[in-house]
């Protein structure tokens, strides 16, 4: 079952708080929108299964075309349905970040710098102190709760986001949550900056390939946390020279040690449209031009390539945004 009311939340911070060494500790971020509503969002900063400590990824300057998608600025509450081709985060399936970057922290530590509640509170403060700053909250909402207070910072009624962070992969009792395209994530604006700050939380007991529908783990597949590719994705050519239909192209690489055999590996893009990878083995260190067909567009408004093993299980997956694509006959590198 995936989550029911999943969504974003536009608006701003306007405080925060710790939470001690609870079982379940979160940092919570007190928004409003742009009609004075009120919500509390409710990080999670330490796993209930072991290991406790939280992945996660801070990407100081995020871009992605999912940004052009996004609600306007301090909206509120906005559904989103589950699917490809809207501001839906999918930390696999979304090409978002590089999984591989991933470092874990401790929830709450003694002293400046050194654990989770500290990187969170060092971008939400400086999102409070600018009157500029937006924040934009991925999770399952809860509330409103009519005649009860929220239980944190009080405002009437009770309302907010949880469930910020991977919502797929799960394990045991958590497995009720799974689903794609839904995972949670915070999304940071700072317009005086012209910059974007993203960060991304899941927990080490979530698989890294899931089931295209359900979201469950695959069974027998590699690893948890997803090691370095030995196929790559270098670059794409996705706005050549010239009227529609154009020639796009997408360069892989072999960067391991051994052959590749690539029979009945695919490219996918953002629609999840794919077409074939051309069959033979591919040597060590060697690069390769594959044409795109089928349906499969690199659009030129921003887009995402990702590569499929023969079992349909991701092996790499980069994005580029509108920005990149807008030079005509320019290649993106990745």
């Amino acid at each position: 079952m995936a989550l029911q009311q999943y969504g974003v939340l536009a608006a701003r911070a306007v405080d925060c708080r710790r939470e001690g060494a609870a079982n379940t500790p979160h940092y919570q971020i007190h928004l409003r929108d742009a009609d004075g509503t009120d919500y509390r969002a409710a990080v999670n900063v330490k796993s209930q299964q072991a290991p406790s400590e939280l992945l996660y990824l801070a990407d100081d300057n995020f871009g992605h075309p999912i940004l052009a998608l996004l609600p306007d600025a301090a909206e509120g509450w906005t559904p989103l349905p589950s699917g490809p081709g809207g501001p839906n985060l999918d930390f696999i399936r979304g090409n978002l970040f590089d999984p591989t970057a991933m470092r874990l922290l401790p929830p709450d530590l003694t002293g400046p710098d050194n654990d989770l509640a500290d990187l969170l509170d060092h971008y939400v403060q400086r999102a409070i102190d600018d009157d500029q700053a937006l924040l934009y909250v991925f999770g399952q909402r809860f509330g409103p709760e009519p005649g009860i207070p929220d239980k944190v910072f009080g405002f009437e009624p009770g309302n907010g986001v949880h469930d910020i962070h991977m919502n797929q992969g799960n394990d045991g009792a958590f497995t009720r949550d799974d689903g794609v395209w839904q995972d949670g994530g915070l999304l940071l604006h700072f317009p005086t900056e012209s910059r974007w700050v993203a960060i991304f939380l899941a927990f080490q007991s979530q698989a890294w390939h899931t089931d295209d529908v359900t979201g469950q783990a695959i069974p027998d597949s590699p690893g948890r946390k997803p090691d370095a590719a030995s196929m790559r994705i270098l670059a794409a050519m996705v706005n050549p020279i010239g009227p529609a239909p154009e020639a796009e192209t997408v360069l892989l690489i072999n960067a391991s040690p051994d052959p590749v055999d690539l029979t009945g590996w695919r490219l996918s893009d953002r629609l999840e449209n794919t077409c074939p990878v051309p069959s033979a083995p591919l040597e060590a260190g060697e690069t390769l031009y594959v044409p795109v067909a089928d349906g499969v567009q690199l659009g030129n408004r921003g887009g995402t390539v990702t590569l499929l093993d023969p079992q349909g299980l991701k092996v790499d997956g980069v994005s580029y945004t509108a920005e990149q694509a807008g030079r005509e006959g320019w290649t993106v590198v990745f």
